[in-house]
């Protein structure tokens, strides 16, 4: 609704002598909700300042403690750090961790690029195909893990499949093989969000002019010249914008890992994410626990920061 104007008519003499007994412009009447308008986000800023900025402040503080999530603590410096430097199965876990961030990240976005430059304009069937492969982010982590964990599953359909096609020497505990469970977990982690990073590839290439690829197929410019060339570097935003959400969820994936293998077989799945909550809920080590969320946190700063310096525009 247009905020209405209000014609002044009634001048008192005064006002007529100062503007030389002419007759006054309109006046607008600003709308009621434009006053001040800058303070109606100041409770969603209290709510996010409290809620995030403040609770992570305290679990920072916590990590320099030997709290037990109850009573009293004791200031232990940066003794729960060395014990984490010190400790072989943490620094597995850490381990475990990066392998999951890398490979996610280079899983979904060659998968989703792939998909993205395969389903953008030409094939007629490609809306069914993009719901179809974005239905899945849209479902409960721990439901596709649980489901996916009866596929894995010894009895499960991967090893009927290879029974019944005279492949029994394939079958495998495929979650309960050191080995193969980490590369299982990927599998699963992939399988669920490449279709997020297929739509963020979508909108990019969607702002690729089709004169410019035309242009350089008449220049002689062969599809990999093409792509390389003039449709990348079109889409270096969405690069950077997909890059760094699969490389944030990669570092803190937790979900997959407690519904499938719960940190087994013998650690060999264990992620900071899964210590964080072992060492603060199952063992009562909150110090502990917040010193490791705390080296979780820096480390998934300091790799987006890194990630996003790659993957920035230099023209």
């Amino acid at each position: 609704m247009r905020p209405s104007t209000e014609v002044v008519t009634d001048v008192s003499p005064e006002v007529k002598a100062e503007t030389g007994g002419g007759t006054t412009r309109p006046r607008p009447r600003r709308p009621l909700i434009s006053y001040g308008h800058w303070w109606w986000a100041v409770p969603a800023i209290a709510m996010v300042l409290l809620v995030h900025y403040v609770a992570t402040a305290g679990g920072a503080f916590y990590a320099f403690t030997d709290w037990t999530g109850i009573g009293a603590f004791t200031w232990v410096g940066l003794d729960n750090f060395r014990a984490i430097i010190d400790d072989p199965t943490l620094l597995g876990s850490l381990k475990n961790t990066l392998f999951l961030a890398f490979g996610f990240l280079i899983g979904t976005n060659v998968l989703g690029l792939l998909l993205a430059l395969a389903l953008n304009r030409t094939l007629k069937s490609r809306y069914l195909l993009r719901v179809l492969i974005f239905m899945p982010v849209v479902l409960s982590p721990l439901a596709v893990s649980y489901i996916w964990k009866f596929i894995f599953d010894f009895n499960g359909p991967i090893n009927q499949f290879l029974g019944w096609i005279g492949r029994e020497d394939w079958q495998r505990p495929w979650l309960a093989e050191p080995g193969l469970a980490l590369w299982a977990v990927l599998l699963v982690m992939c399988w669920q969000t490449t279709g997020l990073v297929m739509v963020i590839y979508l909108a990019g290439l969607a702002t690729v002019p089709l004169e410019i690829e035309e242009a350089g197929a008449l220049d002689g410019a062969g599809t990999w010249g093409r792509f390389w060339h003039i449709t990348l570097p079109s889409i270096r935003a969405s690069v950077a914008i997909a890059g760094t959400l699969m490389l944030v969820q990669g570092l803190r994936v937790f979900d997959q890992v407690m519904a499938l293998t719960a940190g087994g077989p013998g650690g060999a799945t264990e992620t900071l994410a899964t210590q964080v909550y072992k060492e603060t809920f199952a063992l009562s080590n909150f110090g502990f626990g917040a010193a490791l969320a705390l080296m979780l946190t820096l480390i998934i700063l300091v790799f987006s920061a890194l990630q996003q310096a790659a993957t920035r525009d230099r023209t």
